[in-house]
């Protein structure tokens, strides 16, 4: 099934219908080497937290991912293996059908991780102290990819709007000058949850093309969108956009296939094609043959499973919403357009910005990513992965709820031992 678009909202509308997969079921985690559950005393020096942090789902993957895998893991060498051109066939297929995008299996070349790709892209296509743009507050391997590989970061913050988050393009104008050569786009984006228009990406690829700055598009949430918003691959708007953009994208988020460590960059100008070969070449890329056959499967046999996870997910987005509105009103949250990952705006709580993750680990036994790791405007604010079984998100919420009334209560007491 095709993600719906804004005029056709009510395709997946599965409310109360039977669902043939069970994400309500609860899988341990604990003891398979997982960093969302098994560093957690080793990080925090607690042993009863709740992970709500790094960005993998806690859901089984899809039954013809995990056929597949078994199916060939009964052959017993593990050798180097050609990827043959279903792949790339399944890949394409993917994106026409998804996104309305009509690549070519010759513009896609696999890497082993989106941020891999990233640094691929950064490598290639600028030089040391050239200047790269981020939009933050946004996922924290962004700058540091620019930083370390010696480039300069340019910041161009996102606007706080009533509604949500919007791009602050005059800013980015004014800050552009003859060293910037690369913009890093995060669509959807993480942490803020925008799903951007093509209207906005319009007005930013215009700004980027003025200015003859190659666009990299991290899409890698592209497949988790909710309903009344569509997801629009950068590259898919304009020959010409796409002949200064390289798209990051993966099944890793999709199906929480991240321990495979297997994307795919689609980069249709056969100039940055060529450069993009050389240095993964240079760096010795290679792919697990696992991780290409779970690519596949996915790709091929996933669908009826993504099409009732995201019902699922905006049934936990909704429920996460409205706890905090009703329950623990000092949070705020603007609903994320997409993505399983929520930006709590938690300045209302009275916590100091160093110590939010403090409160959160050693008060409410809970932890997620504090705001800060973000970059720029992520002071005060938390990023929650929503993307769990029902039980341990209430399980989750009704620790921050407690941890939340225990600290007003103690601030009420301490104002009235002052007066």
């Amino acid at each position: 099934m095709s993600r719906p678009d804004e005029e056709d909202t009510d395709v997946i509308d599965m409310e109360g219908c039977d669902m043939d997969y069970d994400f309500d079921a609860v899988v341990q985690r604990r003891g398979t080497g997982c960093v969302k559950w098994d560093t957690l005393e080793k990080r925090y020096g607690e042993s009863d937290l709740l992970p709500f942090w790094v960005a993998d789902m806690d859901f089984s993957v899809a039954d013809p991912i995990q056929r597949a895998i078994c199916d060939r893991v009964q052959h017993p060498v593990y050798g180097y293996t050609e990827v043959g051109s279903s792949v790339y066939e399944a890949i394409v297929g993917w994106l026409q059908r998804r996104h309305s995008w009509e690549a070519q299996p010759e513009w896609v070349m696999l890497t082993a991780g989106v941020i891999n790709a990233l640094n691929m892209a950064i490598t290639s296509y600028t030089n040391p102290g050239d200047k790269v743009i981020v939009q933050p507050p946004v996922y924290a391997p962004f700058f540091n990819s620019v930083l370390n590989n010696g480039r300069q970061v340019v910041y161009n913050p996102l606007l706080r709007t009533k509604d949500g988050f919007a791009m602050d393009l005059e800013d980015l104008e004014q800050k552009i000058d003859s060293r910037t050569k690369m913009l890093i786009l995060c669509n959807p984006h993480n942490p803020v949850g925008r799903v951007w228009t093509q209207g906005e990406l319009e007005e930013l690829a215009a700004i980027c093309l003025h200015h003859g700055i190659i666009m990299v598009s991290d899409e890698i949430h592209s497949d988790f969108v909710y309903k009344g918003h569509r997801h629009v691959p950068l590259a898919s708007i304009s020959p010409e956009i796409a002949d200064h953009t390289i798209t990051c994208m993966a099944p890793s988020k999709t199906f929480n296939l991240a321990g495979l460590a297997t994307s795919f960059a689609v980069i249709p100008n056969s100039r940055l094609q060529t450069v993009f070969k050389n240095t993964a070449q240079n760096v010795g890329v290679s792919n697990g043959f696992l991780g290409v056959i779970a690519l596949e499967a996915a790709y091929r046999h996933g669908e009826e499973w993504l099409d009732e996870l995201l019902v699922y997910l905006e049934q936990n987005r909704d429920f996460l919403s409205r706890y905090l509105e009703e329950r623990i009103p000092s949070i705020k949250m603007v609903k994320p357009e997409g993505t399983y990952l929520a930006w709590l705006d938690c300045q209302g709580l009275g916590v100091e910005c160093k110590n939010l993750q403090d409160f959160f680990i050693h008060r409410a036994k809970v932890v997620v990513n504090d705001g800060q790791w973000f970059g720029p405007n992520g002071s005060g604010f938390a990023r929650f992965n929503m993307g769990c079984p029902r039980p341990l998100l209430e399980e989750g919420l009704g620790r921050i709820e407690a941890a939340v009334e225990n600290h007003l209560k103690r601030r009420v007491s301490l104002a009235k031992d002052l007066q």
